[in-house]
């Protein structure tokens, strides 16, 4: 879910942020909060832009809390402190994730370990949530003995260390230099906890850093994955916003199974790993067999696919 788009930074490689957008109304977050939980949705991460720029996220992640769904956050960490690491706890938040993109600042991104070391010092001391460090590698990354820097600082701080491969503007593939896939087999090694572990012992993830396509799995998202945007829009992922694009309130268990049978085009070269974690569970049953125009809703028989 995202909160709000507007980001207090401007990381060049990014599509996702703007810096004037009004945060959406609580009670709108409230209601999709709501209507996620109809739907039983077993996990919401809130995103942007930035969501820690959203006044009233507390009330949004005990929400969710509420309804008995896990809780995440996707930050840049810059507006972290003891006391709003303190105000997230006892909105029991579940997880938080930081990418940390360099060891020093540059004009790609200030994410960078010098800048958020501190911030995540107060983490280790008050968070009372998991946190997942991320360092990225893939093209646009000057330094990528840089990404191995961060992994080790995170699991030194008894955090999770994973690390992404940069995609594109349209959230595809960009395929790992040598001395990329050196220092992600180097960071794949530490002993850290995450289910995004898995990837470094089966083939999409094999596939990705060499640049292959991954042909043998089906994307689930908009079933098993909802991207829902700051207009209450469900969407693919972040990368593949306009599809389908119906109102979440108008959202149905038809859609969802529709969106489970669905081929998505861009699914060969993905590299967004969360929907491909919640997709890999299903990867070997319901083969995807509906073709029509994403924006549309065909009048179809549900269960006559499923058979």
């Amino acid at each position: 879910m995202i909160p709000t788009r507007r980001c207090n930074l401007s990381c060049t490689y990014c599509n996702e942020y703007d810096q004037h957008s009004d945060p959406v109304p609580v009670a709108d977050l409230l209601q999709r909060v709501d209507r996620l939980a109809e739907l039983r949705t077993s996990i919401v991460t809130m995103s942007g832009g930035e969501p820690l720029l959203h006044p009233d996220l507390d009330r949004v992640i005990q929400r969710v809390h509420e309804h008995g769904m896990i809780s995440g956050l996707i930050t840049n960490g810059y507006l972290l402190t003891a006391d709003r690491i303190q105000r997230l706890n006892e909105a029991d938040l579940d997880q938080l994730q930081i990418s940390v993109d360099n060891v020093q600042p540059d004009d790609v991104s200030k994410k960078s370990l010098k800048v958020l070391d501190r911030k995540l010092q107060l983490l280790a001391e008050h968070a009372g949530f998991q946190v997942n460090i991320n360092s990225v590698l893939g093209a646009g990354v000057r330094n990528p003995e840089d990404a191995a820097v961060v992994a080790r600082r995170a699991v030194e701080l008894g955090f999770i260390s994973t690390v992404g491969i940069l995609h594109d503007g349209s959230g595809q593939l960009r395929a790992l230099e040598p001395e990329h896939l050196r220092i992600y087999e180097q960071i794949s090694s530490l002993a850290t906890r995450s289910f995004g572990r898995i990837n470094r012992y089966n083939p999409f993830q094999r596939n990705l850093v060499q640049g292959k396509p991954n042909g043998w799995w089906y994307c689930r998202a908009g079933a098993r994955y909802l991207y829902v945007c700051e207009h209450g829009l469900v969407h693919y992922c972040s990368q593949q916003r306009g599809h389908p694009g119906i109102p979440l309130e108008q959202y149905t268990l038809a859609d969802i199974r529709r969106e489970y049978l669905t081929k998505k085009g861009c699914a060969p070269y993905c590299t967004i790993s969360c929907v491909h974690q919640v997709s890999i569970i299903d990867r070997w049953r319901d083969p995807q067999k509906v073709d029509y125009a994403p924006s549309q809703r065909p009048d179809v028989k549900i269960e006559s696919l499923l058979r």
